[in-house]
């Protein structure tokens, strides 16, 4: 298991798979970077990177709960990068992990290649954010990851209609481990702390300079068409503001699509193989 240590003395786990172009993938919120496992098996031809952000899967939870913030989050990219010795990389980066990318755009264009956005854009709808809060930092009521895997398809099918109860086994394994007294969660609980102290500091920043930093950058956005986060008209205006955006929506995926679909398959290539 590879891991790094940060400035501030934290050891992020990450993994470094096969030969090509870098691809780094940043995972969601409370993820880790085992929700790529679907589609490491597309991406053979390029060298497969994941990362840990702090406080999440292998990697070290910091003592201090505020450090779980983006622009920290993104230091950590540019550290392992340097860690790597890569000089340019492109970046995967799915809801959490692309606004961790969009920062970059804007603070390290340099180091970027390419980037691509997995179901996140420059306005977060408030009902996605109401059901994320609904279960962060929260326990689930599961014990073991077969009943887990059976509330999540409940729960998500919905905005996932179809998908089969064993690809839900396989989710429910990525976010959960299983112990005799019960599931714990594969990442900080205190991370629900850093959001709610963040967001009453104040109104959440404008996102769209962000975005606007990728003009240079070639670009992909992906979009489960049932997303209750990212929205159909905050895609339109990423189109009409970014003309060179490559970009599809995923049907019966709400957020996030898992990235083996092919709409999703076609917007990863189409973006990192004209690398």
């Amino acid at each position: 298991m590879p891991s790094f240590t940060t400035t501030d003395g934290l050891r992020l786990h990450f993994s470094d798979e096969g030969a090509g172009v870098p691809l780094l993938c940043l995972p969601g919120l409370t993820r880790n970077g085992d929700d790529f496992n679907f589609v490491k098996p597309h991406l053979v031809h390029l060298r497969l990177l994941t990362l840990d952000f702090r406080g999440r899967g292998g990697s070290d939870y910091d003592p201090d709960h505020m450090h779980y913030n983006i622009a920290r989050e993104a230091l950590d990219v540019i550290e392992l990068l340097d860690h790597l010795a890569l000089d340019k990389v492109s970046l995967l980066g799915t809801s959490r992990g692309g606004l961790v990318s969009m920062v970059l755009a804007a603070t390290h264009p340099d180091r970027l290649a390419a980037v691509i956005l997995n179901d996140i854009g420059p306005e977060v709808a408030p009902a996605g954010l109401e059901r994320i809060m609904g279960y962060v930092g929260i326990l689930p009521n599961s014990k073991t990851l077969d009943q887990a895997a059976v509330g999540l398809k409940k729960f998500m099918d919905p905005e996932f209609p179809g998908v089969p109860l064993g690809r839900w086994r396989e989710q429910a394994n990525f976010q959960y481990d299983e112990s005799q007294d019960g599931l714990t969660l594969r990442y900080d609980a205190k991370l629900r702390d850093a959001l709610l102290e963040q967001a009453q500091a104040g109104p959440p920043p404008d996102l769209w300079p962000l975005f606007e930093a990728l003009k240079p950058i070639p670009t992909g956005v992906i979009r489960g068409a049932n997303s209750d986060l990212f929205t159909s008209e905050t895609l339109q205006k990423m189109q009409e503001s970014h003309p060179g955006l490559v970009s599809a929506e995923v049907p019966n995926r709400g957020h996030v699509p898992f990235l083996d679909e092919p709409e999703a398959l076609h917007v990863i290539h189409q973006v990192v193989d004209q690398i």
